[in-house]
């Protein structure tokens, strides 16, 4: 069993059953997050620490579901689209969350500690204690997945050895409903097990959150297809089982990594890929999604893209990423965000077009001085000013996807859906255009990320533009434009900054070469968090 610490006379907890529990949830304040976790978090320490009959401890422990789930729920939205690594405070914030989870947890291990040592009040509800561990121990490692963050190894130490408990005491398979989590479908500890283990492997999919709930759905529903077993069977057709150290810190170890010894189990992955087959197969024949018991979130083509992504990240044999396994392998530089890419590919930094009698002052006042009008952008190197580009070691590369890992201990903070170029160092010029599709931080603290690559060679441009829209932008500003790509039937297309765009808005283009164009603004192609890829005619 789980070691916890001994309980204290001298604890004076604001409630010690569930009738008072209720009370005190009564008057707690949730208008301030902060304030209701800390007092959740103080409270239930000083309730796990007194001494109390099971059942009491039991029945308040369940009053206190709802109003937990809600707060960290709400809490935890404030690291929802952070970008990474979070910062000290954010951090601070991710840590908070999952101590409030592990002091809840503790509070069903105390049970859970009682009923095997012979508190008759709770030998009924033993397979019950062993679900809701289950389910808050797998909260703890979900509370990093959905910040970004790899699970510390605590976290998955006490994961799997509550497991491994749960299984030697054969209750492992026990059903139990839950009404407030899962809706009142009966689910069990090895379910919950699996499939926590199940969602850290598809970490690096770049599932948005309405995803990540939709495959959790998904899971519970197919708890028929996620078998644990301590032996395993591999036919060279068939989808290889995933293996599971129970001693070690780690998710789930492809079969090459598996070692002969009894804390190893397997999860037979053959049921679930044909469970997945057979539900793309339904869609693919015309079946909508909720006949097909996927739910109505996402469409019918969604529904098919994901589950062919959650087939070759579960079902495929994989080779280990850069992230859980070091290799030699080539870098390339890196350049973050649209004004930093324009300054690399044009080897000077961005200049705003000046009002034209501010620029002939300037002139005038320079010429007094110097004899001659001074090329600013030119006065330094891009090194001296800041515009350094990253180093990055590449775990795949082809034509339209990039997997990186960043190993330096500084850098800039990435996000989804932001702007970068690739490119290698002896080839400064030849540049990239990716957006970031998933980024992740591993427990070394390096960031790990998956690219979608824009296709063709971007070119550094200038715009300007007036507007009596406010919610455009106006003035000059860095881009780039990417010529037509005839091979795939993709017509040139401009990257503007974040609200530049403008269905039928007319800019200026300086180009690289020094020539102007004028054009109008088309449709919008694509969007990130800080670029916009626009269609556009020239005039």
């Amino acid at each position: 069993m789980l070691a916890l610490d001994p309980t204290d006379d001298l604890a004076r907890p604001a409630f010690k059953d569930a009738a008072s529990c209720t009370l005190w949830l009564g008057q707690l304040q949730l208008t301030n997050l902060n304030l209701a976790l800390a007092a959740l978090r103080k409270q239930l320490d000083e309730f796990n620490r007194c001494a109390l009959k099971g059942s009491d401890r039991l029945q308040t422990l369940e009053v206190l579901r709802e109003t937990i789930s809600l707060v960290q729920a709400d809490t935890g939205r404030k690291l929802a689209g952070k970008k990474l690594p979070l910062s000290d405070d954010e951090f601070i914030l991710l840590l908070t969350i999952s101590s409030l989870w592990q002091s809840f947890l503790n509070g069903y291990l105390r049970c859970l500690q009682g009923a095997e040592t012979g508190d008759k009040a709770l030998t009924g509800y033993i397979a019950l204690l062993c679900q809701r561990a289950m389910h808050y121990s797998g909260l703890q490692i979900t509370n990093f997945l959905r910040a970004g963050c790899e699970p510390d190894a605590k976290s998955w130490q006490q994961f799997h050895a509550l497991y491994a408990h749960i299984e030697a005491i054969e209750l492992h398979n026990e059903k139990v409903p839950d009404e407030y989590d899962y809706a009142g479908q009966p689910i069990s500890a090895s379910t919950l097990y699996a499939s926590t283990l199940l969602m850290h492997r598809a970490r690096f999919l770049g599932l948005s959150r309405t995803q990540y709930r939709v495959v959790e759905r998904w899971l519970n529903l197919w708890s028929d297809a996620l078998t644990i077993t301590p032996r395993c069977s591999v036919s060279k057709s068939d989808a290889p089982p995933l293996g599971i150290d129970l001693s070690s810190a780690h998710g789930l170890q492809s079969l090459q990594h598996a070692v002969d010894k009894d804390c190893m189990r397997f999860i037979a992955m053959v049921p679930l890929s044909k469970q997945i087959r057979v539900k793309t197969i339904l869609l693919q024949q015309g079946q909508l999604p909720q006949q097909a018991a996927l739910g109505n979130e996402l469409s019918s083509k969604e529904c098919v893209t994901l589950l062919n992504k959650l087939h070759a990240c579960w079902c495929e044999a994989q080779a280990d990423s850069l992230a859980e396994t070091a290799r030699k392998v080539p870098h390339v530089q890196l350049c973050i965000g649209l004004e930093k890419i324009y300054s690399q590919l044009a080897q000077k930094p961005f200049r705003p077009v000046k009002d034209k009698s501010t620029s002939q002052q300037d002139a005038r006042r320079q010429i007094e001085t110097f004899g001659r009008v001074l090329d600013s952008t030119g006065q330094h190197a891009l090194q001296e000013l800041g515009f350094v580009p990253e180093e990055w070691q590449v775990d795949q590369d082809d034509l339209m996807t990039a997997r990186l890992l960043r190993t330096m201990s500084h850098g800039e903070r990435l996000g989804v859906n932001q702007l970068v170029s690739v490119f290698t160092p002896n080839n400064s010029q030849q540049h990239k255009l990716a957006w970031v599709h998933m980024i992740s931080v591993t427990r070394s603290g390096y960031l790990y990320m998956g690219l979608n690559y824009l296709l063709g060679q971007p070119q550094p441009i200038s715009i300007r533009g007036d507007t009596s829209n406010e919610s455009v932008q106006s003035g000059s500003a860095a881009a780039l434009m990417l010529p037509a790509f005839e091979s795939a039937k993709l017509p040139a297309s401009l990257i503007l900054p974040r609200d530049w765009f403008a269905t039928g808005r007319t800019l200026d283009l300086l180009l690289a070469n020094g020539s102007k164009q004028k054009v109008t603004l088309g449709f919008s192609v694509d969007k990130g968090s800080d670029f916009e890829r626009v269609s556009f005619t020239p005039l």
